[in-house]
């Protein structure tokens, strides 16, 4: 990464740290407000497909989602129409057109950046495989409709030091997945916030500000070493 933009993150990121923490979080059901429609800079149009860890929920302004943190600091056009409680098969009550990924396709992103995996484990006990079927079916249809975007697969989020066992399988499936397609996958992200309560939000689920400014600076690493 050229100085002047390690810079310009590392400024960002200690504003953010600094800043008043009154009425940062979210209410556990709700979410920062996210654009429908593309924003940021004059860069690659970057598409993030993930739950309320990638919304932003528990931040006190969208900008401060690490998302919008490295989007804004790569000169990244973002769209980010990520949802709470979403997963695979949690929260989608339809798949097909209207759903996350046909609104990814429609933007026809140049980067697709997948977070999934952190609801599922909610679902685990009752869909099982279910979720890898899921998993494979989402991939097959971003790949098919973006044959020229280049995707990159993270480790789902987790949020509380103890770890069901689901934990770890959805990991390993979210790794077979980025396999099969060649994509990157950024491994440890689940462990990122692991063992520090003062980077969550006043919900107990969702990280804060700061939360957000670790994930981006961790996240930030990744992409680097990914020549992005």
């Amino acid at each position: 990464m050229p100085s002047t933009r390690r810079r310009h993150l590392l400024t960002t990121l200690a504003a953010i740290a600094v800043a008043p923490l009154v009425g940062c979080a979210a209410p556990a059901g709700g979410a920062a407000p996210a654009s429908s429609a593309p924003a940021g800079g004059d860069g690659p149009l970057v598409a993030f497909y993930g739950d309320s860890y990638t919304l932003g929920t528990g931040a006190s302004d969208p900008s401060k989602r690490w998302s919008s943190i490295i989007a804004a600091d790569r000169g990244w056009r973002e769209f980010n129409p990520s949802v709470n409680g979403l997963g695979y098969v949690r929260n989608r009550p339809f798949v097909g057109d209207g759903d996350v990924p046909s609104l990814i396709i429609e933007q026809q992103p140049d980067i697709v950046i997948i977070t999934m995996g952190l609801n599922d484990n909610f679902a685990y006990a009752r869909a099982g495989e279910e979720i890898r079927e899921a998993m494979t079916a989402d991939l097959d249809r971003l790949v098919a409709g973006l044959p020229e975007a280049r995707f990159i697969v993270v480790e789902p989020f987790w949020y509380t030091d103890e770890r069901p066992e689901s934990v770890e399988v959805i990991i390993g499936w979210q790794r077979e997945q980025a396999e099969r397609i060649g994509a990157p996958f950024i491994a440890g992200a689940s462990r990122w916030i692991e063992g520090r309560p003062d980077w969550m939000a006043s919900d107990g689920l969702h990280p804060n500000d700061e939360g957000y400014a670790a994930i981006a600076e961790r996240m930030d690493s990744e992409l680097e070493r990914l020549g992005l």
